[in-house]
């Protein structure tokens, strides 16, 4: 079934999804009849629950959520344990139902069950009814992904180029100047043709641009500091040793197969599996950011849809937001403004909405509330503030909000016309998949069964930055090492024509031969003037070498 048509009106979810609400049954006390009317929509929607009032459930009051308006954002907000996380898997697999892919983020390992049919029981069956829900059991189309491939799942690796500066700042923890160099430094990789597909491609260019062969290359816009690049460089390492380098390289994933549909119509849900990396929050906060951030910058411009290419459930939002710097908040809140025209929508999941920033929280035009705790004067606090939020109600929110029950919640929405419905304090219908996880064999298998699977399992480690640097710096030490050779050789020839220079200006005469002596001799020449008798001559002939012929 392609995205554009509609899938079958059968009994279960998809069939209570897609069917117009029914008119409010007569005999409603005249608020509840008031709140009902706000969610009798006429296209396809998701059904929440029923009405809440004076503690009685109305089942002839359903509250819905119009399919078209989910691109328009949505926060699910309440305490630990008020059953923030059935919510999501209830709205989840109704939207899969409709053929609208879906991303949930299992921060806790729990989400999984969500590809297998629910567990009948008396709990489940007593929801049902309260709701005026004909309960099936029902398994949904699941994939199964990892960071990096820590944990079970397909891995999810990102290039440290396509994560970018902003958000790798965001993670590392740097100021708002180590921030700025951060992006020098990419800006300057880029130029150069640097490829940065993990980590070690990021190291090998600060080391190189605080070299005294790299220094240079920078001077001209701002340059890097020493001290600078050492924080950075012990913030990569730090990162490091937490197991995150296996986040980063490639294969990169491509975020359009979250938009995936199974082969009978229903929407694909991808569960990215975090339990192993519960322990570090930012990490993946910050990643599921980036997921965002990638699906903003490849998907077209396509305006309102009749239901939304993908919605995106932001799951422990709270994190994402802890310590971020006003750069990182403002790409937040352009991405989740811009997002919609893309048919995406973005749910943030968290336990009050003072956790989410006011810009960003503007942006959210449906609202699951569950039960908030006033234990003490910050709870307190934040009670009225996020009663604050709501649009006017008939209830005494304040008091509604903290006597909620599990599996409840203050819910208001955007209507078909894009109008908040009234705040109706609903009794939430309960999911039909399995609440709870899958086992690990379960997990395994459809994680090794899927298509993907071989496409992004192994990684692979590319001749990039780190490669290319290395080998520029291979090629400079052996030009170095020959020329420091060429020098040597030349000063060593030219110590040894010193050296026999002086040698031989310096070097003994040879001792005379006898004849040289004698013939030096002063006797010797005082004998050859005064003789010149044929005696004399024939001396002399002897003494130069000539035998005296005999006669």
């Amino acid at each position: 079934m392609s995205e554009t048509e509609q899938p079958p009106t059968t009994p279960g979810p998809a069939g209570t999804a897609g069917a117009p609400a029914p008119a409010p049954s007569a005999g409603l006390p005249a608020p509840v009849a008031e709140i009902a009317a706000g969610y009798a929509f006429e296209g396809p929607a998701l059904d929440l629950g029923a009405v809440l009032w004076d503690g009685v459930c109305h089942p002839g009051a359903p509250v819905r959520i119009p399919l078209p308006v989910l691109n328009r954002h949505g926060l699910v907000a309440g305490a630990t344990g008020t059953g923030k996380t059935k919510t999501l898997q209830l709205i989840a697999e109704q939207l899969s139902a409709q053929g609208v892919p879906v991303f949930l983020a299992d921060v806790k390992g729990d989400v999984s069950g969500v590809g297998a049919p629910g567990e009948d029981g008396e709990k489940v069956r007593e929801r049902a009814a309260q709701v005026g829900q004909e309960w099936t059991p029902t398994g949904f189309p699941c994939a199964f992904y990892g960071l990096g491939g820590t944990g079970p799942g397909i891995p999810v690796r990102a290039t440290v180029t396509s994560f970018g500066p902003v958000l790798l700042s965001k993670v590392l923890q740097l100021n708002r100047t180590q921030e700025q160099s951060l992006g020098l430094i990419f800006h300057y990789a880029d130029a150069k043709g640097l490829e940065l597909v993990d980590l070690k491609d990021l190291r090998a260019v600060v080391a190189f641009l605080v070299s005294d062969v790299g220094r240079p290359e920078l001077k001209g816009i701002g340059g890097l500091s020493t001290v600078t690049a050492g924080v950075i460089l012990r913030a990569l390492t730090a990162f490091e040793q937490q197991g995150a380098g296996s986040f980063f390289g490639e294969p990169e994933f491509d975020t359009s197969e979250f938009l995936r549909t199974a082969g009978d119509g229903r929407g694909t849900v991808s569960v990215l599996e975090l339990p192993a990396v519960r322990e570090r929050p930012q990490l993946f906060s910050t990643f599921l950011m980036w997921l965002l951030a990638d699906l903003f910058h490849d998907l077209p411009e396509v305006g309102d849809l009749e239901k939304p290419k993908l919605v995106f459930f932001f799951d422990e939002a709270h994190l994402l937001f802890t310590g971020a710097s006003k750069p990182f908040l403002e790409s937040i809140t352009q991405t989740v403004r811009l997002i919609r025209s893309k048919g995406v929508g973005v749910f943030f999941v968290t336990q009050t909405p003072k956790d989410v920033p006011a810009d960003v929280l503007a942006q959210l035009g449906n609202r699951v509330q569950h039960a908030l705790r006033a234990f003490t004067p910050d709870d307190a606090k934040a009670l009225k503030a996020t009663v604050r939020t709501f649009p006017e109600s008939a209830y005494d929110l304040e008091e509604v909000l903290t006597s909620l029950g599990t599996g409840e919640a203050a819910v208001t929405v955007l209507s078909e016309r894009g109008a908040p419905t009234p705040v109706a304090a609903t009794r939430l219908r309960a999911p039909e998949s399995l609440m709870g996880p899958i086992g690990a064999a379960a997990l395994e298998a459809a994680v090794t069964g899927s298509p993907l699977y071989g496409r992004y399992a192994e990684a692979v480690d590319r001749p990039s930055a780190y490669e290319r640097l290395s080998a520029d710096e291979e090629a400079r030490a052996a030009g170095a090492a020959r020329a420091e050779a060429e020098k040597a050789a030349e000063k060593a020839a030219e110590k040894a024509a010193k050296a026999e220079a002086k040698t031989g200006a310096r070097a003994p005469k040879e001792e005379p031969s006898l004849v040289e002596q004698v013939v030096g001799s002063g006797v010797f020449r005082s004998l050859a003037r005064s003789i010149g008798t044929q005696l004399g001559r024939e001396i002399s002939r002897s003494v130069f070498g000539t035998a005296r012929r005999r006669r």
